[in-house]
């Protein structure tokens, strides 16, 4: 004779233990979530992130999707992201299929003016397009902008040598408060405009950093390709969890951080000193971790404060 099937087997323990873990991290949300509601989440989506992880595919469509769902979840629970992008591997590969060689000057592209033609193209019209559908996904709820609407992102060039590459001088967010008034969820191209209107390359670091302080944020995250800060470039059992304004400036002195980290942990400093409430710099490959960062209390990269 066969024992009769027990009501709550193995199967139903784990479901049941599932469920538990899911309803405990929604109760760890929920604090995040009345703290945030109604504050300025500025959130740069880098190129970078949809590069390959330890060695692993990526579907760059797929990348996308998941990062436009943390998005409106974020922009769902009463928090107001506002999205910078920009799009270097892409702008790269443009000039690419169209011949041109890439040059770099101190880190940074030199940009002639058939060059800032192909950057306003890639960003404007292809990487924002991207974003902007994959948020449309879920709702009427994007917004496209660039840094030249409304004189958004006022900039100079910073020299003859590297062209129409411009730094942010100031910033006038009034258009991206008349989107988030709307109910809408701005994505900003970083092509910044000086006073003869001329369109500047800008580097979209430093552009979220700026941007974030017009809008007094409370937060500020940069997606990108490693997992935070490192003490140690090289080794990533170095991680900071935690780090002041102050420690950034001393590893970007003792040449700590190196390479695109500079910029970011730089744009970071600026923008807490300059009233942005905390910025984040973590590993945008990691599935959902934007959400994993804000909403939860051991997060998955590096914060910065005061």
């Amino acid at each position: 004779m066969t024992e009769p099937e027990a009501p709550h087997g193995d199967g139903a323990v784990d479901r049941l233990a599932v469920a538990a873990e899911r309803a405990a991290t929604l109760v760890e949300a929920l604090p995040y979530i009345r703290k945030f509601w109604g504050q300025v989440v500025v959130v740069k989506y880098g190129g970078n992130v949809l590069r390959p992880k330890d060695g692993d595919a990526v579907d760059e469509s797929t990348a996308l999707a998941s990062f436009a769902e943390d998005i409106v979840l974020l922009r769902s629970v009463g928090m107001l992201p506002v999205v910078v992008h920009g799009g270097g591997p892409q702008i790269g590969e443009l000039m690419a299929r169209v011949g041109k060689e890439a040059r770099f000057l101190d880190g940074l592209r030199v940009t002639d003016a058939e060059t800032i033609d192909l950057v306003r193209m890639v960003l404007v019209g292809k990487v924002n397009r991207d974003i902007v559908r994959a948020v449309n996904v879920h709702g009427a709820l994007a917004v496209g902008l660039s840094g030249e609407d409304a004189n958004l992102i006022n900039a100079e060039a910073r020299s003859a040598e590297l062209g129409f590459v411009g730094d942010v001088v100031s910033v006038d967010p009034l258009i991206v408060h008349q989107v988030l008034a709307q109910g809408l969820i701005p994505v900003v191209a970083t092509i910044g405009t000086d006073g003869s209107g001329q369109a500047l390359n800008i580097n979209a670091d430093a552009a979220a950093g700026a941007l974030a302080a017009a809008l007094e944020a409370a937060k500020l995250v940069y997606l990108t390709d490693v997992e935070g800060v490192r003490a140690v470039a090289e080794d990533p059992t170095t991680l900071l969890r935690r780090v002041t304004a102050d420690q950034l400036d001393e590893l970007v002195a003792s040449g700590a951080a190196t390479a695109g980290m500079v910029p970011k942990v730089e744009s970071c400093a600026r923008a807490v000193r300059g009233g942005v409430g905390r910025a984040h710099v973590l590993d945008g490959r990691v599935p959902h971790a934007l959400l994993l960062e804000v909403f939860t209390d051991e997060g998955v990269g590096t914060m910065v404060t005061r």
